[in-house]
């Protein structure tokens, strides 16, 4: 019980002030989802196309609680972490040493490299995921095998990025010199499978999908950046600072390339070196979980924190094992509380959030245009006119430049801004769109119907563009 109490503070002290704070970057999709808003959408959330539909019914449910209050959506993420914790430490303490597991499991409950996963509404499916990987682990570990089958599936119902799950049981099994039972086992690859199959299908047939064939870059080119990215996490997770919602991870081919020679042969000498269940073959554990979402199948983001969620578990585990016979583990996990509070702070407010990012990845664009919508219009534009100084050709700042505009009522400017946007990205439809919301409000409708239709022949699915077509005067 005294192991749980302190498990239980460690988390909630770490980010409890989480509660405290609002909303972020893709966490306004829950109020502009159709499906989220719909009193169906408990049912609706199960369609073929919707990728991780568990996550997506806590959403509505929160939605319909909670409306659209921030502390009911933060209050559900800080009690998912609550319980994976818990869950963590009640399996770590039947694979490992009960110090070991105790130290892994503060670790797991206080590290910052925890803290986008459990602030970031958005992020709740990998927190959900990984709840119910621990309640897998749990059943498998307990011989019940088909029932840890029953909560993975739950799990990749939750976030398919929990696929390397089943690898990670087989691999611990066999580490540990126990006989793999392949027939659950295999059940379980099976339906990684096929949830990994449904993402690539759900995500080339949707509109905009952020991963996939529409991320925006190739496979190829996408694991080739992921060699600076794993090393960046685990340097993270050594040395916990330089965090950013947003990093740059981009490198040139040589450094990116020697950085998965580097991976690569630690990997392999780790694996030679393995035995039992130490500090290596948790290691290596780690980077299984951590495979599917740095591998081939490519997203638009090349790296982000919330990807640790699940993966720390066994890197927690790893450190808990080296840490065993230091006598300062104590106030390293004070430390690590410490720097998680001080994450939930600058998790507080838009402004901080981005002005981190900015500061931390000066050469991306995206930060400047997020720090832009959290700052007073003429600050805004500022910011914006120095980063078009920067990068020239890009689209989406004299874009948020002529949103700023037209919400300042200066129609006319914004819609030169637009104009300059559209000619570098000529196919955009929000581009299309936005043209069109400032022809709309200088009263050039007929002009503004022509932006709108052609917006939605572009993206069918753009709902802007269809509430602004219906704003219109009838057609004569």
């Amino acid at each position: 019980m005294r192991e749980r109490l302190l498990l239980l503070g460690a988390a909630l002290v770490a980010f409890g002030a989480s509660l405290g704070s609002g909303f972020h970057f893709d966490d306004y999709a829950i109020f502009s989802d159709p499906v989220l808003q719909s009193l169906m959408g408990w049912l609706e959330v199960w369609a073929p196309r919707q990728t991780r539909p568990l996550a997506y019914f806590t959403f509505w449910l929160n939605r319909q609680i909670g409306g659209g209050d921030a502390l009911g959506y933060h209050l559900f993420n800080l009690a998912l972490h609550a319980g994976a914790v818990m869950l963590a430490w009640r399996c770590l303490r039947r694979l490992i040493d009960q110090r070991a597991a105790f130290t892994a499991a503060l670790i797991f409950a206080a590290h910052p490299m925890q803290s986008e996963a459990v602030n970031y509404v958005w992020a709740r499916p990998i927190l959900l995921a990984a709840l119910l990987c621990f309640a897998s682990l749990a059943a498998w570990l307990d011989g019940r095998r088909w029932i840890a089958v029953l909560w993975f599936a739950a799990a990749l119902l939750a976030k398919e990025e929990c696929a390397a799950f089943p690898l990670v049981v087989a691999w611990l099994e066999w580490r540990g010199g126990k006989r793999i039972e392949w027939a659950p086992v295999a059940a379980m690859l099976a339906l990684a499978m096929a949830a990994g199959a449904r993402v690539i299908w759900a995500t080339a047939v949707t509109p905009g999908a952020p991963a996939g064939v529409q991320a925006g870059i190739s496979p190829a080119r996408y694991l080739l950046a992921q060699g600076p990215a794993i090393l960046r996490y685990l340097r993270l997770v050594l040395v916990p600072y330089g965090f950013t919602v947003d990093p740059d991870v981009q490198a040139g081919i040589w450094v990116a390339l020697a950085a998965w020679v580097v991976l690569l042969a630690a990997v392999g000498l780790l694996a030679w070196r393995a035995g039992g269940r130490g500090w290596t073959t948790w290691l290596i554990a780690g980077l299984l979980l951590l495979s599917p979402s740095s591998s081939i199948f490519p997203a638009a983001d090349l790296a982000a924190d919330r990807r640790m969620y699940l993966p720390m578990f066994a890197f927690a585990a790893a450190a808990g094992l080296l840490l065993e016979r230091v006598p300062a583990r104590a106030a390293i996990v004070a430390i690590l509380v410490v720097l998680s509070v001080q994450r939930c702070f600058v998790w507080m407010s838009e402004e901080s959030l981005w002005a981190e990012a900015v500061e931390r990845a000066p050469l991306k664009v995206r930060p400047k245009v997020q720090l832009a919508r959290a700052l007073p219009a003429a600050k805004a534009l500022e910011l914006l006119g120095k980063a078009r100084e920067a990068h020239p050709y890009e689209p989406a700042i004299p874009a948020e430049a002529g949103r700023i505009l037209l919400s300042e009522g200066q129609a006319g400017a914004a819609l030169e801004e637009f104009g300059r946007a559209l000619a570098l990205s000529p196919t955009d439809p929000r581009y299309v769109n936005d043209r069109g919301a400032a022809l709309m409000a200088l009263g050039q409708y007929e002009a503004a119907r022509q932006d709108f239709k052609r917006a939605l022949q572009l993206e069918p699915g753009l709902k802007e563009a269809g509430e602004n077509l219906a704003k219109l005067p009838p057609e004569p």
